[in-house]
């Protein structure tokens, strides 16, 4: 069985002395209620439920899975049951605005539970969040009487929502989407098309599903340009707004998957089913897109969430298993926490996982500036920063926690390999992360393209300074004076490459796609540098009196910075290689046919 208690100490350690949220959100004149103690208390509940909730039915979810009957999915055993506690406890207004019965909330804070809801049930935690950024979308681009009509019923739980964009040829290339629209003359559509891999498309935790669906009009521009967004609910509301009549949107099948088995990720068929525009015509990408950007978030989350459970399971099991004699030990055996490659293994998931929880709270805060401050061109900085760093928590954050739910797993040995221990299901779960909300592939092509490159490296230049702080602040802290200079060095080879880009990539576009993964890594590898000095830096200085938790903080560290930010040289070497080697090889090499025969 797996392990798992949320690291609370490590997140009240964020937002209170790292990144100092409520002193921020006091500045901006923003969410007042929110102090230290109301955070903390939320935690407090948000874990109390997790654990006691989630947790004990996530092994049967991934045992039993979705079922799919006609039509018809039901969710794994006690899944209804918790989707029942969950609104009933309150965490489904979370995050949403007032207006329609939400409660608004710090988005560090609220990332935070999120990890922890992943963290206990992976597939459980999908089926709110999904209605939680469809919610987020409609507030910012639905008309009126779409809100008042369907915002009410999602932000309490009742009524659940999904995002329909991918169909079977058409995966990341949207633009070449078949579903159609056609308007009546009620100022409703019939919408037609089949789209795939929509999670929660089917379920029986709620009344009514509301459907947010890609699809292009007649005439349409070509490609990405010519995409509308409509809303399709799976049952027409009403007079009183309760489920009526049964619209024509059907699930026609369930994957069979890899993982989170607990998630119904449907096959869902719309033949001429009634929606309503949501947003300008042909505007449909850009709307998706408010949806998307949390989504990403929301996955990093996801990413974190399983490589803590893997490290607390592995660490314990570490403690426990004796193997082995450590050198110098005159024991028959030894716990294997005693061997350096086992602590080697721990630590490397320690320094990632620390580090992204990092970076989401600054990202959070981030959040929440671009949206408070007082100032607009601090609002404008802050959404620029905050673009530039949601690729980054959504591909680097899911392939560090892949790699470090495989350490989790060795770890364990042989032992890992099997269902009794609990942690093949973690590498088999996070590894979607990787996949949906668009592949990590392509996040960082959108980091380099669109994000560094896209406004001529103004954001890069705004974050950068934010990092060159974080550095020079923890250089007034004598005992960090050697990891300084190696984040410092680092930045700078971060520096130096990110301005080549900017010179010579716009002008050739397979540098970009030959070393966006590069970069992405290189980027992610650094930025995390530059916070674990910033929270060692804060560790030293604190009054508080948990040295144990404190001397952690310096010694991860000190591994991150001597370890793991030894493979920036590497990046670097292989950036600054180009694109030839990559490009030069003709696809007549790659054949099948020219390499057997």
């Amino acid at each position: 069985m797996a392990t798992y208690q949320a690291p609370l100490k490590f997140m009240r350690f964020l937002l209170h002395e790292v990144f100092k949220t409520e002193e921020m959100l006091q500045k901006q004149n923003a969410l007042e209620d929110f102090n230290a103690e109301l955070m903390d208390a939320i935690l407090d509940e948000a874990s109390n439920f997790a654990q006691q909730v989630l947790f004990p039915i996530n092994r049967n979810g991934d045992e039993q899975g979705c079922q799919f009957d006609n039509g018809v999915v039901t969710t794994p055993d006690g899944f209804k049951e918790a989707y029942q506690q969950f609104m009933d406890g309150g965490w489904a207004v979370m995050g949403c605005s007032e207006e329609f019965g939400g409660q608004p909330l710090p988005k560090s804070l609220h990332l935070m539970i999120e990890e922890i809801f992943y963290a206990c049930n992976t597939s459980f935690g999908l089926y709110p969040n999904l209605t939680n950024t469809a919610i987020h979308l409609l507030e910012h681009h639905a008309n009126e009487t779409l809100k008042q009509t369907y915002l009410p019923k999602m932000v309490s739980g009742q009524w659940a929502g999904t995002m329909c964009l991918t169909e079977s040829h058409a995966g990341s290339d949207l633009g070449i989407i078949k579903s159609r629209a056609t308007e009546q003359d009620d100022g409703s559509y019939l919408i037609s098309g089949t789209k795939i891999f929509i999670s929660a498309g089917e379920t029986d935790l709620t009344e009514n599903i509301i459907h947010l669906v890609l699809a292009k009009l007649p005439g349409a521009p070509e490609g990405s340009k010519g995409i509308s967004l409509f809303l399709v609910p799976k049952f027409l509301p009403d007079e009183s707004n309760n489920p009526g009549e049964r619209n024509a949107v059907h699930c026609g099948a369930i994957e069979h998957k890899m993982g989170i088995k607990g998630s119904a990720t449907c096959v869902m068929n719309f033949d001429d089913a009634k929606g309503y525009l949501v947003g300008e015509i042909n505007a449909g990408l850009k709307c998706m897109f408010t949806m998307m950007n949390n989504e990403r978030l929301s996955v990093g989350m996801q990413g974190v969430g399983n490589a803590e459970v893997a490290l607390q399971s592995a660490t314990e099991y570490a403690l426990d298993r004796k193997q082995g004699r450590k050198p110098g030990s005159k024991d028959v055996a030894d716990p294997i926490i005693g061997h350096a490659d086992v602590r080697r293994m721990l630590l490397t998931i320690m320094g990632m996982n620390g580090g992204c929880r990092a970076l989401t709270a600054l990202a959070g805060n981030m959040y929440d500036s671009s949206i408070y401050h007082q100032d607009a061109e601090e609002r404008e900085k802050s959404a620029r920063m905050l673009a530039l760093v949601t690729p980054v928590c959504k591909a680097f954050f899911t392939d560090q926690a892949f790699i470090s739910c495989n350490l989790g797993l060795q770890v364990f040995g042989g032992h890992g390999y099997v269902r009794e221990w609990g942690i093949e299901q973690l590498v088999r779960d996070v590894r979607i992360t990787q996949l949906y909300e668009g592949t990590n592939g392509i996040q960082s092509m959108d980091l380099i393209g669109r994000k560094v490159l896209g406004d001529g490296g103004i954001a890069w230049q705004e974050f950068k300074a934010e990092l060159s702080t974080m550095i020079k602040d923890a250089e007034q802290v004598n005992i960090l004076g050697k990891d300084c200079t190696r984040v410092r060095q680092a930045m700078s080879n971060l520096s130096s490459v990110t301005d080549s880009l900017l010179e010579n990539a716009k002008r050739n576009i397979d540098i970009q796609g030959s070393v966006a993964t590069e970069y992405m890594n290189l980027f992610g590898t650094v930025t995390l540098g530059c916070l674990w000095l910033k929270m060692a830096a804060v560790a030293i200085n604190s009054d508080a009196e948990d040295d144990v938790f404190h001397s952690q903080i310096q010694s991860v560290c000190a591994f991150y910075c001597r370890h793991q930010l030894a493979s920036v040289s590497t990046s670097v070497e292989r950036i600054m290689a180009g694109a030839k080697t990559i490009i030069s090889p003709d696809i007549s090499e790659f054949e099948l046919t020219t390499l057997v025969n």
